[in-house]
């Protein structure tokens, strides 16, 4: 049985080769360029990015104030930024906020307006977020906001970040029942990725990362999906030479729909949410920082996944394949301990809600998926309970 709207997720692209030689030595630099007319920006990838960083700012937008705002875990880097920026001339301030997903809230968000306001922040300040995708939503929601629009840039530390949040505009905050509720479209002046960065950052943390970089295989690009089975040990080992090219790729696959879609008119750009509708619902019912992100993600993929196989979408195959490639890259895939129908509520409030009616993304094969609007709640009852 096959609903909903098909093709979404159906753009046909050449094979693309990634093989790799972890022997040989790859450019320093990758730049991908985000195509938005008069938003377009560049998203540069690689090390030694931070001794760029101050230059950048002067050179290429001539900025003679920099609002600086991160979360207290990168202090080191938020310092290192400051004192490039000030050496050159340029005032700079730094905001810190605390770590984790509850900072995403309307409290930190009126923390941060009055703070812009105590430094002089106006129409010439730049406002750039350092640190994972919590510093980056908030940082830009606040830029957003303020003055009735402060430009803004990414430089996101976090592999989550650096591969899904820092790219495409979103910025936003929780309420109390609903995650990425408040917020609105803010498109940086460009995206700065530091992979030294993941050198230090948690295990936990990189690997919640890679279930996001997971999906973009699964929704857009099968031979992405092989290169992360065959690469899988290189991954884990923060490889540099199978870094480069894997967070490249996913800010490829993004910046693509991006530009297609850039405010979610088309559909084309809800493909990114596959497994988010249950990821949200479980951050949510867990208690936001509980879980990270992408936990949350990998099980909701997992969901996902034998939801398509219950609808006749998929075969078990690929909802086999899907689960080993998650468990190789030390994802979740269990269930967590919540009662189905409390799940299905906190879904009813998800933004992806239209009519009433729960909207999944849901795949037809590896590289395809599609928005489906009509799946029966009998049919999630039973996804959600099945044993893993």
């Amino acid at each position: 049985m096959r609903s909903g709207r098909e093709g979404v997720g159906d753009a046909r692209r050449p094979s693309r080769s990634y093989k790799l030689d972890l022997g040989c030595s790859l450019p320093a630099l990758k730049q991908i360029d985000v195509a938005l007319a008069d938003r377009s920006y560049s998203i540069e990838i690689g090390q030694g990015i931070f001794s760029r960083l101050a230059p950048r700012i002067r050179d290429r937008f001539e900025a003679s104030h920099v609002l600086v705002v991160s979360d207290v875990s990168v202090s080191r880097w938020s310092q290192h930024a400051i004192q490039d920026l000030q050496e050159l001339g340029i005032r700079a301030d730094r905001l810190e906020v605390p770590s984790g997903e509850t900072s995403k809230s309307v409290e930190h968000l009126n923390l941060l307006w009055q703070e812009f306001q105590a430094v002089g922040a106006d129409r010439t300040t730049l406002v750039m977020a350092i640190g994972g995708g919590v510093a980056g939503d908030l940082a830009g929601f606040a830029a957003a906001t303020y003055a009735r629009g402060l430009r803004f840039m990414q430089v996101p530390t976090t592999l989550l970040a650096m591969v899904d949040s820092s790219v495409g505009g979103k910025t936003g905050i929780n309420l109390p029942t609903s995650k990425n509720m408040v917020g609105a479209f803010w498109q940086p002046m460009g995206v700065m990725i530091e992979l030294e960065t993941l050198e230090t950052l948690p295990r936990r943390e990189f690997l919640s990362g890679l279930a996001e970089v997971a999906k973009y295989g699964v929704i857009m690009d099968e031979d992405f999906f092989a290169f992360l089975e065959s690469n899988t040990a290189a991954v884990l080992e923060r490889h540099p030479d199978v870094l480069i090219p894997l967070v490249a790729r996913c800010c490829e696959l993004k910046a693509e729909v991006v530009a297609a879609d850039e405010r979610e008119t088309s559909g084309r750009r809800a493909i990114l949410n596959y497994g988010h509708t249950f990821a949200h619902a479980f951050e949510n019912l867990m208690g936001y920082g509980t879980i990270l992100h992408g936990e949350a993600v990998s099980i909701g993929m997992h969901c996902a996944a034998r939801l398509a196989a219950r609808l006749g979408r998929v075969s078990t195959e690929f909802v086999e394949r899907q689960k080993q490639l998650l468990l190789a890259l030390g994802l979740p895939i269990e269930m967590p301990k919540l009662d189905s129908k409390a799940i299905l509520a906190t879904m009813q409030r998800d933004k992806k809600v239209a009519h009433g009616k729960l909207r999944f993304i849901l795949p037809d094969r590896l590289g395809k998926v599609s928005l489906v609007d009509d799946v029966e709640t009998e049919a999630l009852i039973e996804t959600l309970e099945q044993e893993t």
